[in-house]
């Protein structure tokens, strides 16, 4: 049996990259997309497509009766789900075989068994595997699950029984936080996943989180492709994965693959999946020292590095266990790989997702070097899905030879509209304590006023130069051939005239006064700036740089850092400051749903102090008060749709009061 048309349930990224490899192998390929990606590039890919729905996930790439009628109405053979949405979903999973198509994936059984993290648990403590002290029971009750929580002993993590990408899952101290950080992890998973059950689980202190590829087929045979590490996580999601773990040694490897094979045989699984552990990171990786997490029963959004260094496909696997094929042996190790998550997100802004067109998108490409994304310049990032524009992975014959690649390929990527992470990615890989392999899960946490630094004055002065010689190569090269209607500084008397650029970064205005000497030759003071076949060239030395203008917004990418600096208008009116006074209101950081609110006019607050809930692609983002304030108007209502910059909770002036 072979597999001849596919239908990929899913979108951006991982739409494409199954895509790739169904085209490779002549696969007739159909995908689906929702209002929000009419035009997204998994749509162009693909050989057909369907709309499915509106922009929201539970309007469209979550309706699995839709999708299903879209394979059959396609004449799809088989259907891909990707990973997140209905990729765990074992309802779906039944829905398709019995509707006589292929799913590419494990049976609806294994997904049920593995996929709610509560019974995988207890499934594998009856298959010997060590699993993380905790309550992985049915009661749901809050006193229940906070007297299970004192019993379990602080620090604890609320997980989603569902699901994963760290939706759905908090961390708490103590006792007094358990309830507030309960409903929150609950909100958070029914949003994403349609199941709002919980376990509790036992943090371990120092942990490493190592997880094994695993694959079984239909013969009877499992086999592992080694270990990946990813503990470099912010808010319990992913940002930097490797393969193989570092520090890992041969008696640990043979413990953990052990256990991670004897997983997938003991529930007869089929397909690709993963072993999630958390091991003791507080010294050397030991046998006896890990423990079971979990089982993804999909693929993960790191496969990238497993197939670096086994030199498999394994989307391909996929497609060939599906058609009924035999797994090959295990491969030897090749070298190393190392993969990060560029996202649309605000670091300086605690990694708030960023949304709006892609103004400018360069990502480095070149040997030992692998980039898989789902957009093009001139796409969009918007509230309704997750905020991953690419992922960017190095590899070589070592750790360190992998980790410099990518280090000098985000240094050449470029992202201009939505903000960006690629210099605190920058930073994390070049932190001396990474560099060595010592970090743990809480590495971000620890390290962030090392991580997360805003643009230098040189960086700032450099950015300055090249939207200046931008906007002086734009209006020269727009200039008539009447010296009247030049823009160059024509003077009668032949000495060289002004032109006055000012520029805003932030809330600071800079002022550039150029003069033009002639043959693309211009002075800023006692600086020399040349512009040569399109070249920037400062005082003899050349700029490497990337610059897009959008209105009057100009975007200068220096070293994997994007700068914004807008033009000033000196005849424009003044404008309000952004956001107004610190302390006047909450406005919604970006476009999102009101989840909650606990506050009313006339409420009186503490600093601190939580006022409601935001939801934007499937994370919250709690309100807090600036201050102690007094509480005006609240203009909104739970449930409501907010654009970014609404005012959500009004305060009153206290000079006025």
């Amino acid at each position: 049996m072979s597999i001849t048309s596919l239908l990929i349930a899913n979108r951006g990224e991982i739409a494409c990259r199954i895509i790739r490899t169904a085209k490779a192998r002549g696969i007739r390929t159909v995908a689906v997309y929702s209002d929000a990606d009419a035009n997204a590039q998994h749509v162009l890919l693909a050989d057909q497509a369907v709309h499915i729905g509106g922009a929201a996930a539970t309007d469209s790439y979550l309706k699995g009766e839709v999708i299903l009628q879209a394979a059959l109405d396609s004449g799809a053979q088989a259907i891909h789900p990707g990973y997140g949405f209905l990729s765990e979903n074992a309802d779906f999973a039944e829905a398709v075989q019995k509707a006589g198509l292929i799913f590419v994936g494990p049976d609806p059984d294994a997904i049920r068994e593995m996929g709610e993290k509560d019974n995988a648990k207890a499934l594998m403590e009856k298959a010997g595997v060590p699993v993380v002290p905790g309550y992985y029971g049915d009661n749901q009750d809050v006193e229940h699950l906070a007297a299970e929580a004192a019993r379990v002993g602080y620090p604890v993590l609320i997980k989603a029984v569902a699901g994963g990408g760290g939706k759905g899952m908090r961390r708490v101290d103590d006792a007094a936080d358990f309830a507030d950080a309960l409903g929150a992890a609950q909100r958070e998973a029914k949003s994403a996943f349609g199941n709002d059950r919980v376990l509790i689980e036992k943090y371990v202190l120092n942990p490493r989180h190592i997880e094994v590829q695993v694959f079984g087929d239909r013969h009877g045979k499992a086999i592992h492709l080694y270990e990946r590490d990813c503990s470099l996580q912010r808010r319990h999601q992913k940002v930097v994965e490797e393969a193989p773990a570092p520090g890992m040694s041969e008696d640990v490897r043979a413990a953990m693959t052990t256990a991670a094979t004897n997983a997938v045989k003991a529930i007869n699984y089929v397909g690709a999946g993963t072993i999630e552990f958390i091991a003791d990171g507080s010294g050397p990786l030991r046998p006896d020292g890990f423990w079971f997490m979990e089982m993804n029963t999909r693929l993960q959004v790191e496969h990238p590095v497993t197939e670096q260094v086994t030199g498999l496909d394994l989307v391909g696997l996929q497609l060939a266990v599906a058609a009924g094929g035999q797994l090959p042996d295990t491969p030897p190790l090749q070298g190393h790989a190392i993969e990060v998550r560029l996202y649309a997100e605000n670091p300086e802004k605690k990694f708030l997702p960023s949304t709006g067109p892609l103004h400018g998108l360069e990502l480095a490409q070149g040997p030992g070097l692998r980039v898989d994304s789902g957009v093009l310049e001139g796409d969009a990032v918007t509230m309704f899905y997750d905020p991953m524009i690419a992922k960017l992975i190095g590899f070589g014959a070592n750790r360190d030879a992998a980790r410099q690649q990518l280090i000098a390929g985000l240094g050449r990527s470029f992202v201009a509209g939505p903000k960006a992470n690629i210099p605190f990615l920058i930073a994390a890989l070049s932190h001396d304590g990474f560099a060595a392999g010592a970090f743990d899960t809480g590495f971000i946490e620890d390290h962030q006023a090392d991580l997360i630094n805003g643009a230098t004055a040189d960086e700032v002065q450099q950015a300055l130069l090249v939207a200046a010689a931008t906007r002086l190569r734009a209006e020269d090269a727009s200039n008539s051939a009447d010296p009247w209607a030049a823009s160059h500084g024509f003077r009668v008397s032949g000495l060289p005239g002004l032109r006055s650029f000012v520029f805003a970064f932030g809330k600071d205005d800079h002022t550039l006064d150029v003069s033009f000497d002639g043959a693309g030759v211009y002075r800023l003071g006692d600086t020399i700036l040349r512009i040569v076949d399109g070249a920037i060239i400062v005082d003899g030395v050349k700029i490497v740089s990337s610059c897009r203008v959008a209105g009057d917004s100009y975007y200068v990418g220096l070293n994997g850092r994007t700068i914004e600096l807008v033009a000033q208008h000196p005849f424009a009116a003044d404008g309000f400051e952004e956001g107004g006074a610190a302390t006047s209101a909450i406005l919604a950081p970006m476009p999102g749903k009101v989840i909650s609110l606990a506050v009313k006019a006339g409420d009186k607050v503490k600093a601190g102090q939580q006022l409601g809930v935001l939801e934007a692609m499937k994370m919250e983002h709690s309100l807090t008060a600036p201050t102690a304030v007094e509480v005006e108007a609240v203009p909104v209502a739970p449930g409501d749709q907010v654009d970014e910059g609404a005012v959500l909770i009004k305060f009153v002036d206290e000079e006025s009061a």
